[in-house]
Protein backbone atom coordinates (compact mmCIF):
# COMPACT_ATOMS: atom_id res chain seq x y z
CA UNK A 1 0.00 0.00 0.00
CA UNK A 2 1.26 3.11 -1.21
CA UNK A 3 1.04 6.89 -0.11
CA UNK A 4 0.72 9.37 -3.09
CA UNK A 5 0.40 12.85 -2.95
CA UNK A 6 -2.64 14.44 -5.19
CA UNK A 7 -2.71 16.17 -7.79
CA UNK A 8 -0.04 13.92 -9.33
CA UNK A 9 0.44 11.62 -12.07
CA UNK A 10 0.96 8.55 -10.18
CA UNK A 11 -2.16 9.50 -7.99
CA UNK A 12 -4.32 9.70 -10.72
CA UNK A 13 -2.77 7.24 -12.52
CA UNK A 14 -3.66 4.66 -9.25
CA UNK A 15 -7.78 6.44 -8.77
CA UNK A 16 -7.78 5.77 -12.47
CA UNK A 17 -6.92 1.58 -12.19
CA UNK A 18 -9.33 1.55 -8.59
CA UNK A 19 -12.01 3.12 -10.31
CA UNK A 20 -11.85 0.94 -13.85
CA UNK A 21 -11.12 -2.25 -12.24
CA UNK A 22 -14.77 -3.25 -13.25
CA UNK A 23 -16.49 -6.70 -13.09
CA UNK A 24 -14.07 -8.35 -14.92
CA UNK A 25 -16.39 -11.16 -16.52
CA UNK A 26 -14.24 -12.83 -19.23
CA UNK A 27 -16.04 -15.25 -21.90
CA UNK A 28 -15.10 -17.97 -20.76
CA UNK A 29 -16.67 -17.64 -18.00
CA UNK A 30 -19.77 -16.26 -19.58
CA UNK A 31 -19.82 -19.59 -21.82
CA UNK A 32 -19.62 -21.87 -19.01
CA UNK A 33 -22.44 -20.18 -16.92
CA UNK A 34 -24.68 -19.82 -20.06
CA UNK A 35 -24.14 -23.26 -20.60
CA UNK A 36 -25.30 -24.52 -16.70
CA UNK A 37 -28.15 -21.81 -16.59
CA UNK A 38 -29.28 -23.51 -19.98
CA UNK A 39 -28.55 -27.36 -18.81
CA UNK A 40 -30.87 -26.48 -15.64
CA UNK A 41 -33.58 -25.12 -17.77
CA UNK A 42 -34.22 -27.90 -19.78
CA UNK A 43 -33.18 -30.90 -17.39
CA UNK A 44 -34.56 -29.42 -14.23
CA UNK A 45 -33.91 -31.55 -11.04
CA UNK A 46 -31.00 -33.99 -12.80
CA UNK A 47 -28.92 -31.36 -13.76
CA UNK A 48 -28.98 -29.49 -10.00
CA UNK A 49 -28.07 -32.82 -8.98
CA UNK A 50 -25.49 -33.79 -11.36
CA UNK A 51 -23.55 -30.38 -10.47
CA UNK A 52 -24.21 -30.66 -6.84
CA UNK A 53 -22.95 -33.89 -7.04
CA UNK A 54 -19.86 -33.26 -8.55
CA UNK A 55 -18.90 -29.25 -6.82
CA UNK A 56 -20.56 -29.96 -3.07
CA UNK A 57 -21.81 -33.14 -1.51
CA UNK A 58 -21.78 -36.81 -3.87
CA UNK A 59 -24.65 -37.84 -1.12
CA UNK A 60 -27.50 -35.48 -2.21
CA UNK A 61 -30.55 -37.01 -4.31
CA UNK A 62 -33.09 -35.12 -5.81
CA UNK A 63 -35.35 -36.44 -2.32
CA UNK A 64 -33.09 -34.42 -0.50
CA UNK A 65 -32.42 -31.06 -2.20
CA UNK A 66 -35.05 -29.49 -0.04
CA UNK A 67 -34.43 -28.86 3.87
CA UNK A 68 -36.87 -30.83 5.85
CA UNK A 69 -38.74 -28.97 8.67
CA UNK A 70 -37.30 -31.83 11.85
CA UNK A 71 -33.31 -30.60 10.41
CA UNK A 72 -34.57 -26.75 10.47
CA UNK A 73 -36.14 -27.36 13.87
CA UNK A 74 -33.17 -29.45 15.34
CA UNK A 75 -31.07 -26.37 14.02
CA UNK A 76 -31.95 -24.04 17.43
CA UNK A 77 -30.06 -26.57 19.68
CA UNK A 78 -27.02 -26.64 17.18
CA UNK A 79 -26.31 -22.86 18.01
CA UNK A 80 -25.17 -20.75 20.83
CA UNK A 81 -27.70 -18.69 23.28
CA UNK A 82 -24.72 -15.50 22.26
CA UNK A 83 -25.32 -16.75 19.03
CA UNK A 84 -29.80 -16.36 19.36
CA UNK A 85 -28.90 -12.79 21.76
CA UNK A 86 -26.83 -11.46 19.10
CA UNK A 87 -29.40 -12.60 15.96
CA UNK A 88 -32.73 -11.12 17.35
CA UNK A 89 -31.19 -8.07 18.31
CA UNK A 90 -29.75 -7.99 14.35
CA UNK A 91 -33.21 -8.76 13.06
CA UNK A 92 -35.32 -6.48 15.17
CA UNK A 93 -32.93 -3.28 14.04
CA UNK A 94 -32.38 -4.00 10.82
CA UNK A 95 -36.83 -4.81 10.64
CA UNK A 96 -37.37 -1.79 12.06
CA UNK A 97 -35.21 0.74 9.60
CA UNK A 98 -36.70 -1.09 6.51
CA UNK A 99 -40.43 -0.73 7.94
CA UNK A 100 -40.07 3.22 7.06
CA UNK A 101 -39.17 2.24 3.49
CA UNK A 102 -42.96 0.99 2.91
CA UNK A 103 -44.80 3.21 0.25
CA UNK A 104 -48.51 2.93 0.15
CA UNK A 105 -51.15 2.93 -2.81
CA UNK A 106 -52.47 6.48 -3.48
CA UNK A 107 -55.19 7.82 -6.06
CA UNK A 108 -54.74 11.90 -6.84
CA UNK A 109 -57.79 13.51 -8.15
CA UNK A 110 -56.73 17.17 -8.28
CA UNK A 111 -57.45 17.19 -12.05
CA UNK A 112 -61.32 17.39 -12.78
CA UNK A 113 -62.97 14.37 -14.47
CA UNK A 114 -60.10 12.38 -13.77
CA UNK A 115 -58.48 10.16 -10.74
CA UNK A 116 -54.68 8.75 -11.20
CA UNK A 117 -52.91 6.71 -9.17
CA UNK A 118 -50.80 4.04 -8.29
CA UNK A 119 -51.46 0.57 -6.80
CA UNK A 120 -48.17 -1.06 -4.65
CA UNK A 121 -48.40 -4.85 -4.90
CA UNK A 122 -45.60 -6.89 -3.55
CA UNK A 123 -43.89 -9.81 -5.70
CA UNK A 124 -45.22 -13.20 -5.57
CA UNK A 125 -42.15 -14.62 -4.51
CA UNK A 126 -38.78 -14.36 -4.04
CA UNK A 127 -35.57 -15.92 -4.11
CA UNK A 128 -32.68 -15.42 -1.79
CA UNK A 129 -29.00 -16.60 -1.91
CA UNK A 130 -26.57 -17.49 0.58
CA UNK A 131 -23.46 -18.54 0.43
CA UNK A 132 -22.06 -21.18 2.59
CA UNK A 133 -18.54 -20.51 2.88
CA UNK A 134 -15.92 -23.27 2.31
CA UNK A 135 -17.44 -26.05 4.04
CA UNK A 136 -19.94 -24.16 6.00
CA UNK A 137 -17.58 -22.85 8.30
CA UNK A 138 -18.08 -18.95 6.91
CA UNK A 139 -22.02 -19.27 7.27
CA UNK A 140 -23.43 -15.89 6.03
CA UNK A 141 -25.84 -15.51 8.19
CA UNK A 142 -26.09 -11.49 7.54
CA UNK A 143 -26.89 -12.59 3.91
CA UNK A 144 -30.15 -14.04 5.15
CA UNK A 145 -31.45 -11.35 7.07
CA UNK A 146 -30.68 -8.39 4.44
CA UNK A 147 -32.74 -10.35 1.79
CA UNK A 148 -35.76 -11.71 3.57
CA UNK A 149 -36.55 -9.16 6.08
CA UNK A 150 -36.90 -6.63 3.13
CA UNK A 151 -38.88 -9.44 1.34
CA UNK A 152 -41.53 -10.14 4.70
CA UNK A 153 -42.09 -6.38 5.12
CA UNK A 154 -42.91 -5.70 1.32
CA UNK A 155 -45.38 -8.69 1.97
CA UNK A 156 -44.04 -11.57 -0.28
CA UNK A 157 -45.75 -14.48 0.66
CA UNK A 158 -43.57 -17.52 -0.91
CA UNK A 159 -39.69 -16.79 0.00
CA UNK A 160 -37.63 -19.13 -0.79
CA UNK A 161 -33.74 -19.31 0.15
CA UNK A 162 -30.51 -21.48 -1.44
CA UNK A 163 -27.53 -22.75 -0.37
CA UNK A 164 -24.65 -25.26 -1.07
CA UNK A 165 -24.76 -27.76 1.19
CA UNK A 166 -21.19 -29.02 2.96
CA UNK A 167 -19.70 -32.33 1.53
CA UNK A 168 -21.49 -34.44 4.40
CA UNK A 169 -25.07 -32.78 2.67
CA UNK A 170 -25.36 -30.43 5.80
CA UNK A 171 -26.31 -26.64 5.95
CA UNK A 172 -24.74 -24.89 8.77
CA UNK A 173 -27.20 -24.33 11.73
CA UNK A 174 -26.67 -20.82 11.77
CA UNK A 175 -28.36 -20.17 8.58
CA UNK A 176 -31.25 -22.71 9.23
CA UNK A 177 -31.83 -20.65 12.59
CA UNK A 178 -31.73 -16.77 10.85
CA UNK A 179 -34.01 -18.66 7.99
CA UNK A 180 -36.52 -19.45 10.44
CA UNK A 181 -36.69 -16.41 12.27
CA UNK A 182 -36.95 -14.40 9.17
CA UNK A 183 -39.98 -16.41 8.17
CA UNK A 184 -38.32 -18.99 5.68
CA UNK A 185 -39.80 -21.99 5.70
CA UNK A 186 -38.40 -23.36 2.16
CA UNK A 187 -34.55 -24.27 1.80
CA UNK A 188 -33.00 -26.05 -1.04
CA UNK A 189 -28.82 -26.99 -0.17
CA UNK A 190 -28.15 -26.08 -3.79
CA UNK A 191 -25.46 -23.52 -4.50
CA UNK A 192 -23.52 -21.41 -7.35
CA UNK A 193 -24.98 -20.72 -10.67
CA UNK A 194 -27.28 -23.57 -10.79
CA UNK A 195 -29.35 -22.47 -7.41
CA UNK A 196 -29.53 -19.22 -9.71
CA UNK A 197 -30.62 -21.34 -12.57
CA UNK A 198 -33.37 -23.15 -10.81
CA UNK A 199 -34.64 -19.57 -8.62
CA UNK A 200 -35.16 -18.09 -12.14
CA UNK A 201 -36.93 -21.04 -14.28
CA UNK A 202 -38.03 -23.39 -11.82
CA UNK A 203 -37.62 -27.19 -11.28
CA UNK A 204 -39.62 -30.35 -10.44
CA UNK A 205 -38.24 -29.66 -7.00
CA UNK A 206 -37.42 -25.64 -6.71
CA UNK A 207 -40.60 -23.06 -7.45
CA UNK A 208 -39.50 -20.77 -10.03
CA UNK A 209 -39.34 -17.04 -8.43
CA UNK A 210 -40.22 -13.68 -9.11
CA UNK A 211 -37.00 -11.80 -8.02
CA UNK A 212 -33.41 -12.86 -6.46
CA UNK A 213 -31.33 -11.56 -4.34
CA UNK A 214 -27.99 -12.08 -2.36
CA UNK A 215 -24.39 -12.14 -2.88
CA UNK A 216 -21.90 -14.77 -4.10
CA UNK A 217 -19.03 -15.60 -6.28
CA UNK A 218 -18.41 -14.52 -10.20
CA UNK A 219 -20.39 -17.30 -11.44
CA UNK A 220 -23.50 -16.44 -8.84
CA UNK A 221 -23.52 -12.65 -10.14
CA UNK A 222 -23.11 -13.66 -13.76
CA UNK A 223 -25.86 -16.20 -13.57
CA UNK A 224 -27.89 -13.20 -12.04
CA UNK A 225 -26.87 -10.71 -15.16
CA UNK A 226 -27.92 -13.30 -17.13
CA UNK A 227 -31.01 -13.98 -16.34
CA UNK A 228 -32.04 -10.54 -15.12
CA UNK A 229 -34.96 -9.75 -17.11
CA UNK A 230 -36.68 -13.19 -16.85
CA UNK A 231 -36.58 -12.56 -13.01
CA UNK A 232 -35.45 -9.64 -10.84
CA UNK A 233 -32.25 -8.96 -9.43
CA UNK A 234 -31.01 -6.79 -6.38
CA UNK A 235 -27.84 -5.70 -8.58
CA UNK A 236 -24.89 -6.62 -10.56
CA UNK A 237 -21.98 -6.70 -7.67
CA UNK A 238 -18.21 -6.51 -7.37
CA UNK A 239 -15.67 -7.05 -5.11
CA UNK A 240 -15.64 -5.18 -2.12
CA UNK A 241 -14.45 -1.67 -1.70
CA UNK A 242 -14.26 1.04 1.06
CA UNK A 243 -12.73 5.01 0.65
CA UNK A 244 -12.24 6.58 4.03
CA UNK A 245 -11.73 10.26 4.22
CA UNK A 246 -9.92 11.47 7.09
CA UNK A 247 -8.39 14.55 8.62
CA UNK A 248 -5.48 15.20 11.78
CA UNK A 249 -8.11 14.17 14.25
CA UNK A 250 -8.49 11.07 12.75
CA UNK A 251 -7.82 7.97 14.81
CA UNK A 252 -4.79 6.00 12.73
CA UNK A 253 -5.44 2.25 14.19
CA UNK A 254 -9.49 2.79 13.55
CA UNK A 255 -8.64 3.33 10.04
CA UNK A 256 -6.04 0.68 9.30
CA UNK A 257 -8.47 -1.57 10.95
CA UNK A 258 -11.14 -0.38 8.57
CA UNK A 259 -9.43 -0.57 5.77
CA UNK A 260 -8.23 -4.15 6.66
CA UNK A 261 -11.69 -5.08 6.95
CA UNK A 262 -12.42 -4.67 3.20
CA UNK A 263 -9.52 -5.85 1.95
CA UNK A 264 -9.57 -9.07 3.45
CA UNK A 265 -12.81 -10.01 1.38
CA UNK A 266 -11.28 -10.42 -2.14
CA UNK A 267 -7.85 -10.00 -4.24
CA UNK A 268 -10.26 -7.43 -6.50
CA UNK A 269 -11.60 -5.36 -2.94
CA UNK A 270 -10.65 -1.71 -3.40
CA UNK A 271 -9.23 0.35 0.17
CA UNK A 272 -8.62 3.78 -0.24
CA UNK A 273 -7.58 6.39 2.55
CA UNK A 274 -8.07 9.90 1.19
CA UNK A 275 -6.89 12.61 3.99
CA UNK A 276 -5.92 16.18 4.35
CA UNK A 277 -2.92 15.35 7.24
CA UNK A 278 0.53 13.99 5.72
CA UNK A 279 1.22 12.61 9.34
CA UNK A 280 -2.34 10.55 9.77
CA UNK A 281 -1.27 8.89 6.10
CA UNK A 282 1.86 8.32 7.70
CA UNK A 283 0.74 6.40 10.49
CA UNK A 284 -2.15 5.07 8.98
CA UNK A 285 0.37 3.10 6.63
CA UNK A 286 2.26 1.82 9.58
CA UNK A 287 -0.90 0.95 11.56
CA UNK A 288 -1.76 -1.30 8.48
CA UNK A 289 1.33 -2.96 8.46
CA UNK A 290 1.21 -3.75 11.82
CA UNK A 291 -2.09 -4.99 11.85
CA UNK A 292 -1.58 -7.06 8.71
CA UNK A 293 0.80 -9.61 10.18
CA UNK A 294 -1.83 -10.86 12.66
CA UNK A 295 -4.95 -11.37 9.99
CA UNK A 296 -5.90 -15.14 8.89
CA UNK A 297 -6.43 -13.46 5.32
CA UNK A 298 -3.05 -11.76 5.16
CA UNK A 299 -2.48 -12.76 1.47
CA UNK A 300 -5.91 -12.28 0.56
CA UNK A 301 -5.88 -8.37 1.92
CA UNK A 302 -2.02 -8.01 1.04
CA UNK A 303 -2.56 -8.32 -2.48
CA UNK A 304 -5.96 -6.57 -2.51
CA UNK A 305 -4.05 -4.09 -0.93
CA UNK A 306 -1.27 -4.22 -3.78
CA UNK A 307 -3.43 -3.82 -6.40
CA UNK A 308 -6.29 -1.75 -5.59
CA UNK A 309 -5.13 -0.20 -2.17
CA UNK A 310 -3.94 3.31 -2.05
CA UNK A 311 -3.11 6.20 0.43
CA UNK A 312 -3.96 9.56 -0.80
CA UNK A 313 -3.20 13.25 0.71
CA UNK A 314 -5.21 15.82 -0.63
CA UNK A 315 -5.15 19.54 -0.39
CA UNK A 316 -8.37 19.87 1.21
CA UNK A 317 -11.60 18.12 2.22
CA UNK A 318 -13.21 19.53 -0.33
CA UNK A 319 -11.03 17.97 -2.95
CA UNK A 320 -11.70 15.10 -0.88
CA UNK A 321 -15.35 14.81 -1.17
CA UNK A 322 -15.02 15.77 -5.11
CA UNK A 323 -13.08 12.19 -4.73
CA UNK A 324 -15.11 10.21 -2.79
CA UNK A 325 -18.21 11.43 -5.82
CA UNK A 326 -15.56 10.73 -8.44
CA UNK A 327 -14.87 7.21 -7.08
CA UNK A 328 -18.56 6.44 -5.82
CA UNK A 329 -17.86 3.66 -3.09
CA UNK A 330 -19.61 0.79 -1.85
CA UNK A 331 -18.85 2.28 1.80
CA UNK A 332 -17.46 5.78 2.28
CA UNK A 333 -16.20 6.24 6.16
CA UNK A 334 -15.91 9.73 7.41
CA UNK A 335 -13.38 10.23 10.25
CA UNK A 336 -13.26 13.89 10.36
CA UNK A 337 -13.89 17.23 12.20
CA UNK A 338 -17.78 18.22 12.33
CA UNK A 339 -18.66 15.43 9.71
CA UNK A 340 -21.98 16.14 9.36
CA UNK A 341 -21.24 19.75 7.43
CA UNK A 342 -19.99 17.51 4.77
CA UNK A 343 -22.69 15.16 4.23
CA UNK A 344 -24.60 17.19 1.82
CA UNK A 345 -21.96 17.30 -0.29
CA UNK A 346 -21.59 13.69 -0.79
CA UNK A 347 -23.78 12.38 -3.38
CA UNK A 348 -21.99 8.94 -4.77
CA UNK A 349 -22.14 6.26 -2.14
CA UNK A 350 -23.83 3.39 -0.96
CA UNK A 351 -23.74 4.15 2.52
CA UNK A 352 -22.18 6.70 4.76
CA UNK A 353 -20.59 5.79 8.16
CA UNK A 354 -19.76 8.61 10.55
CA UNK A 355 -17.45 9.07 13.06
CA UNK A 356 -14.64 7.11 14.67
CA UNK A 357 -17.33 4.16 16.19
CA UNK A 358 -18.90 3.95 13.32
CA UNK A 359 -16.65 1.12 11.62
CA UNK A 360 -18.38 -0.25 8.15
CA UNK A 361 -18.93 -3.91 9.92
CA UNK A 362 -21.76 -2.19 12.23
CA UNK A 363 -23.58 -1.85 8.65
CA UNK A 364 -22.87 -5.51 7.71
CA UNK A 365 -24.62 -7.11 10.87
CA UNK A 366 -26.45 -4.90 13.10
CA UNK A 367 -26.98 -0.92 12.27
CA UNK A 368 -30.04 -1.74 10.63
CA UNK A 369 -29.27 -0.47 6.85
CA UNK A 370 -29.02 -3.25 4.31
CA UNK A 371 -25.44 -4.00 3.53
CA UNK A 372 -26.36 -4.99 0.03
CA UNK A 373 -24.90 -2.01 -2.07
CA UNK A 374 -23.61 -0.83 -4.96
CA UNK A 375 -20.24 -1.25 -5.95
CA UNK A 376 -17.22 -0.57 -8.78
CA UNK A 377 -19.06 2.81 -9.07
CA UNK A 378 -22.98 1.95 -9.60
CA UNK A 379 -23.70 4.30 -6.37
CA UNK A 380 -23.67 7.12 -8.94
CA UNK A 381 -27.06 5.50 -10.39
CA UNK A 382 -28.06 2.67 -8.05
CA UNK A 383 -29.36 1.99 -3.99
CA UNK A 384 -28.88 -0.29 -2.12
CA UNK A 385 -31.30 -3.22 -1.08
CA UNK A 386 -34.45 -2.19 0.07
CA UNK A 387 -38.18 -3.06 0.17
CA UNK A 388 -38.82 -1.87 -3.35
CA UNK A 389 -36.73 -3.73 -4.41
CA UNK A 390 -39.83 -6.68 -3.61
CA UNK A 391 -42.83 -4.42 -4.41
CA UNK A 392 -44.23 -3.87 -8.16
CA UNK A 393 -45.98 -0.52 -8.75
CA UNK A 394 -49.43 0.08 -11.34
CA UNK A 395 -50.39 2.90 -12.29
CA UNK A 396 -54.08 3.89 -12.32
CA UNK A 397 -55.58 5.97 -14.80
CA UNK A 398 -59.29 6.84 -15.16
CA UNK A 399 -60.55 9.63 -17.63
CA UNK A 400 -64.63 11.17 -17.54
CA UNK A 401 -65.84 12.14 -21.05
CA UNK A 402 -65.54 15.80 -20.19
CA UNK A 403 -61.80 14.69 -18.82
CA UNK A 404 -61.35 13.39 -22.26
CA UNK A 405 -62.64 15.99 -24.38
CA UNK A 406 -60.77 18.37 -22.70
CA UNK A 407 -56.93 16.95 -23.62
CA UNK A 408 -58.12 15.12 -26.49
CA UNK A 409 -56.56 17.94 -28.93
CA UNK A 410 -52.93 17.56 -27.41
CA UNK A 411 -53.18 14.21 -27.54
CA UNK A 412 -53.78 14.19 -31.05
CA UNK A 413 -51.17 16.86 -31.74
CA UNK A 414 -48.38 14.67 -29.81
CA UNK A 415 -49.82 11.34 -31.58
CA UNK A 416 -49.56 13.19 -35.37
CA UNK A 417 -45.71 15.01 -34.33
CA UNK A 418 -44.61 10.61 -33.64
CA UNK A 419 -46.72 9.78 -36.88
CA UNK A 420 -48.83 7.15 -35.15
CA UNK A 421 -52.03 7.07 -37.07
CA UNK A 422 -53.78 4.40 -35.16
CA UNK A 423 -53.48 6.25 -31.98
CA UNK A 424 -54.85 9.28 -33.52
CA UNK A 425 -57.86 7.71 -34.56
CA UNK A 426 -58.17 6.18 -30.96
CA UNK A 427 -58.60 9.50 -29.89
CA UNK A 428 -60.55 10.93 -32.61
CA UNK A 429 -63.42 8.30 -32.95
CA UNK A 430 -64.44 9.15 -29.51
CA UNK A 431 -64.82 12.92 -30.34
CA UNK A 432 -67.64 12.17 -32.88
CA UNK A 433 -70.01 10.40 -30.38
Amino acid sequence: MKIYTYPSKSAEKRIASIINRGLNFKEKDYLKVTQILEDVRKNGDNALIKYANRFDSPCLSIKSIRVTSDEIEAAANKVEKTFMRSLNRAIAQINSFHQHQLCNSWINTDRPGAFLGQIVNPVDSAGVYVPGGKEGKTPLVSSVLMGAIPAGIAGVKHIVMATPSTKDGTVNPHLLVAAKKTGIKEIYRIGSAWAIAALAYGTETIPKTNVIVGPGNIYVTLAKKIVSGTVGIDMIAGPSEILIIADSSANPEFIAADLLSQAEHDTMASAVLVTTSEDTAKAVYIAVEKQLKYLNRKDIAEKSLDSFGAIIVMPDLTGCIELANRVAPEHLELHIDNPFEYIGKIRNAGAIFIGDYTPEPVGDYMAGPNHVLPTAGAARFASALSVDNFVKKTSLIHYSKEAFQREAKDIIRLAEIEGLDAHMNSIKIRLKV
